[in-house]
């Protein structure tokens, strides 16, 4: 589980999403929204994701954007940021000592919007300098690339500090000291679509026509004789077709060590001894020296594609400049997001939703008998997920890679090499900040990517907070579960047994996160329960108005619909497997809906708890 946090972070930090309440008309909106997602024509004990979700694959591409509804699709919530806005904030920035930060995002992005990217410019003299500094062109080059002075492996190695894959496939594994691991396996052979030995079969087969295209749009930029290209995309595919029969007919044998040398010196800028590496490459080496100036073409336009806008008109560069902004750039539009939008009064609102859930979790662990006191006492004393300092501490240090990218005002092909260089260090963890980087706190932040709708909303009543944002926290609790203790075992087989019944599923594809989240609803429960239990019970206080305008529900049917919306989706049936199973053996939803034995929500009498 921390590992899958520690890959999202960087990531996440960008995408805070938080619309401004207007009082009863926001709320009455919003309310609205969420109907407009319900089937009222299902019962909600016969089938709760139905009556929950069902009308969600019928909503407007609209509707959809103002009821985000997949808060783990992060990339959609990208589009929702006012790029133009935010570049606009030049006071803030001022207050917050980032102008020079911003100075560089907003020359980057008219750069970006000035440039011609349609048709790619794949010929620029840049980009051309870039191919023949780590490997060469053969096809564009002509007599002077020399095929002895060309290694694919280290062209290809060079290619990952841009952004690109030619014919390593990296998995980089995040604990400090880092180490990664080199397989073919992970090697993507082709543009768009990639290729493999079926779709490649024939030229009038789907996948290679849209290659070929690829691959003849780059060539023609440089202006080649038409038959020169033809000669050139054909040599590509014999490259493919024998480097794909060679991984499926002959095991992979020998010794890279070699590789592993040069990776490690033009990859990490280091010398150490590299932790694993496919014996396939020398295997594949062999098949290169076949086709050395087929290999070597092939590299050069998979860097372009790198590159490559991939604009299919004019009318996409806004939006291509604005991603590109927005994913590059996302420590300092974050900082200035976050100054604007996120007021002291959600911080602790959120604190508070995060405390009960928190408590909640450690109750339950009190109440685990099958746990020891030591156990028990390593639980309770894990820090909380909260920790707006150190997202502030991560804020900082992408905001100064930021300041480093070089925007060169009359290339915008210089600027966007320079870009891919600066994301790569980024999201590889540049080696010069590692230090500082892992002083993080080990659970940072995460809080913060949840504060949109449908999680959170600060106007929201507090039965549809905890259903959403507490139902979505408590998933990240129980992180380190003690799978090897038996009572674990014990109450983990009781909700495989209950749910192979259920659904006639075959249990031996859940992975054991998803059996942890089925009973995490119950956590956000008693956690909402507890909150309101601690409320001031002053008369003269105005009384909390727990539900929702345009919704005939109570406060605790309130907070089950919140919980399952977090997880609507169209076409996604694991969601719809977690949130059904997350209720169909929770007390507390039967109670709220009045949902009877033999019902499609509760089968049987019998209920689950991993607590």
């Amino acid at each position: 589980m921390e590992l899958r946090l520690l890959r999202l972070v960087i990531f996440l930090l960008l995408l805070i999403y938080s619309t401004k309440g207007n009082g009863n008309e926001s709320l009455e909106s919003y309310g609205n929204l969420m109907k407009s997602l319900m089937n009222l024509s299902v019962g909600p004990c016969d089938d709760f994701y139905e009556y929950a979700c069902g009308n969600f694959g019928s909503l407007s591409a609209q509707q959809r954007f103002n009821l985000y509804t997949d808060p783990f699709d992060f990339r959609k919530r990208l589009d929702h940021l006012r790029t133009d806005h935010l570049l606009g904030m030049v006071d803030l920035a001022k207050s917050l000592n980032v102008s020079s930060e911003l100075r560089v995002a907003q020359r980057f992005h008219n750069a970006c919007l000035q440039a011609d990217l349609y048709p790619f410019p794949a010929s620029d003299p840049y980009y051309l300098e870039v191919i023949r500094s780590i490997g060469g062109f053969p096809a564009v080059d002509g007599a002077s690339w020399n095929a002895s002075n060309f290694s694919w492996f280290n062209m290809s190695a060079h290619m990952i500090n841009y952004g690109a894959q030619g014919l390593i496939g990296e998995e980089i594994f995040w604990d400090y000291p880092f180490s990664s691991s080199l397989d073919f396996e992970r090697t993507l052979l082709g543009f768009n679509p990639y290729v493999n030995t079926l779709n490649i079969w024939s030229k009038g087969s789907t996948a290679y026509k849209q290659n070929e295209k690829v691959m003849r749009g780059y060539l023609r930029a440089f202006k080649l004789p038409e038959d020169k290209i033809a000669e050139v995309i054909d040599g590509v595919f014999a490259f493919w077709r024998d480097a794909l029969r060679e991984k499926s007919e002959f095991p992979p044998n020998g010794n890279c060590t070699a590789f592993e040398d040069n990776y490690i010196k033009i990859v990490w800028n280091q010398t150490k001894e590299h932790d694993s590496c496919d014996s396939y490459f020398v295997e594949l080496d062999k098949v290169v020296t076949r086709h050395p100036e087929a290999v070597a073409n092939y590299l050069a336009m998979k860097l372009l594609y790198a590159f490559d806008a991939k604009l299919e008109d004019t009318k996409q560069q806004k939006y291509y400049c604005d991603r590109t902004l927005r994913s590059s750039m996302m420590g300092l539009l974050n900082k200035l997001f976050l100054e604007e939008h996120f007021t002291e009064e959600t911080k602790l609102d959120v604190s508070k939703i995060v405390k009960e859930v928190r408590q909640s979790m450690e109750s339950s662990l009190v109440k685990a008998d099958w746990l020891n006191s030591e156990d028990r006492k390593g639980e309770l004393l894990k820090e909380s997920i909260l920790d707006f300092s150190g997202a502030n501490l991560l804020n900082d240090y992408l905001i100064s890679e930021t300041g480093r990218l070089e925007v060169v005002d009359d290339s915008y092909a210089a600027t966007n090499i320079n870009l891919q260089r600066l994301s790569v260090d980024i999201n590889k963890y540049n080696t010069r900040y590692t230090n500082e980087l892992f002083k993080l706190p080990e659970n940072i932040h995460l809080i913060v990517k949840f504060l949109q709708p449908p999680v959170y909303e600060p106007s929201w009543p507090l039965s549809l907070k905890f259903g959403a944002l507490g139902s979505v926290l408590a998933n990240y609790l129980p992180e380190n579960i003690l799978r090897d203790k038996q009572g674990y075992v014990e109450r983990r087989q009781c909700f495989r047994d209950y749910y192979k019944n259920l659904w006639s599923s075959d249990d031996s594809k859940w992975r054991e996160e998803e059996i942890m989240q089925f009973d995490t609803l119950r956590l956000a429960f008693s956690a909402y329960q507890r909150h309101i239990e601690h409320l001031p019970k002053d008369s003269k206080q105005e009384r909390v108005n727990e539900t929702m305008p345009g919704l005939d529900l109570s406060s605790n049917q309130l907070f089950f619909l919140g919980a399952t919306q977090v997880l609507c989706a169209d076409g996604i049936k694991l969601l719809k497997v977690l949130a059904m199973a997350a209720l169909a053996s929770n007390e507390h939803f039967y109670q709220a809906f009045n949902c009877p034995v033999g019902s499609g929500m509760r089968p049987t009498n019998i209920t689950c708890h991993l607590w």
